[in-house]
Formats: structure tokens, sequence, C-alpha cells
């Protein structure tokens, strides 16, 4: 129930301790400088391999964002097949896989085919360690010393998005404009698709009925 008029608050509790409470972020410079280290402390750790893993290129959902496109979570079946890359190899080499995404479109299908292409032609597969025999895959004659590493597949293979501008064409590419008006031929043609049974059977009797006569 509402309390009314000027009364006393009963049962009030305005003597928390909470300076107790308080979190503070004085660390946060400090925690800046600890995440670079890791970051760098884990690409020491597999290099020469980068830090992340390729990424298809994927749209953005919603009509408002479709426009736009943006790194997938993996590659599909369909598209590592089309690369000529086994599925249960493809992560092992560095390239994302998400069995769950379809293709719904001839474009992003070749598009991803392309980008792993790209990264398979500029892939470099370093023996295992100890092997003493090179297994089918592997890259021979590997001169590190003329060869370019780099420590993340975002700056070797970007995303580079499309243009979303405005873009401006001739008035002589512009569809010619439709006699009559558009609307009005709509009508007219939801109006023949509606009647034509019923025109075709008028035509139908009175074609019967003239050979009748005669």
């Amino acid at each position: 129930m509402a309390i009314k008029h000027n009364n006393q608050i009963q049962h009030n509790h305005f003597r928390k301790d909470w300076q107790r409470r308080v979190r503070t972020h004085f660390d946060q410079p400090t925690k800046k400088i600890r995440r670079r280290s890791l970051r760098q402390a884990k690409a020491a750790a597999v290099a020469p391999r980068p830090v992340d893993k390729l990424r298809p290129i994927v749209r953005c959902p919603t009509l408002k964002y479709n426009r736009r496109v943006r790194a997938g979570r993996g590659f599909t079946l369909v598209e590592l097949k089309e690369a000529g890359i086994p599925r249960l190899v493809a992560p092992t080499i560095g390239i994302a896989v998400d069995h769950r995404r379809q293709n719904l479109s001839e474009e992003s299908l070749a598009a991803n085919v392309a980008r792993l292409k790209a990264y398979k032609a500029r892939l470099i597969i370093f023996p295992r360690k100890g092997a003493k025999n090179a297994k089918a895959g592997d890259s021979k004659d590997i001169d590190l010393d003329n060869t370019e590493t780099v420590s993340a597949l975002v700056s070797a293979l970007p995303i580079v998005p499309f243009a979303e501008s405005i873009t401006e064409i001739k008035k002589s590419e512009m569809p010619k404009p439709i006699e009559g008006g558009a609307y009005a031929k709509l009508r007219k043609v939801r109006s023949d698709a509606r009647l034509q049974g019923a025109r075709e059977k008028r035509a139908r009797d009175k074609a019967e009925a003239e050979a009748n006569k005669k």
C-alpha cells in the first residue's frame, strides 16, 4: 500500500556501508599493459602462424544492415568442397568451419571460394616436429628468409566493404517509362490474368454456337 501524507518513514535503512561496495578501476592502465603483453606472448608462442583464423565474408542480418559485409563464423562445407579443402583438414591449417551456415546465393559462394583459394595459394605448411618424411600437403623447399609472414590474417586478407554510397547513372541508362503508367499496367495485367478463363470460355462457346448454326 502506498504511503500517504507527511508521516515518518518506517524501517528506513539509510546508513548502509556503501563505501565498502564501491568498485574502483585504478588498475585500468595496468590491465591495458597486461592485455598487450598477453597478446604479444600468444603471437610469439604460435609464430610463424597467425593468431587468428580465416573467416568468410557474410552479409549482416536484417533489412537495415544487409548492405554491409563482415567476417562470419566459418566457411560452409560446400565452400570448402569447391575450394578443394577437406573439411577435417581445414581447422588444422587455420580455417574456421561452420557446418550450420548455408549458401543462399552464387555470389557469396564464389566470393568465399575465391577467398579460400587465395589463402591456399599463400599458405606454407611446415612438416611436423620430429617427422622424418614430409606428409602430403606439406610445403617443400621453404626459405624463411625470403618468405613474408603475417601475425594476423585481417591485414593479409582484409574484408573490403562494398560501396554503400549513392551512385549516379546517365539518363540514357534509365529504363524506359511504361506507357500509361506503371500502376495502370499492373492493373491491366492483373485483370487479364483474372479474366483469362472466362474470356476463353466465352470465345469457345461463341465458336461452338457458330458451328451449330451451320
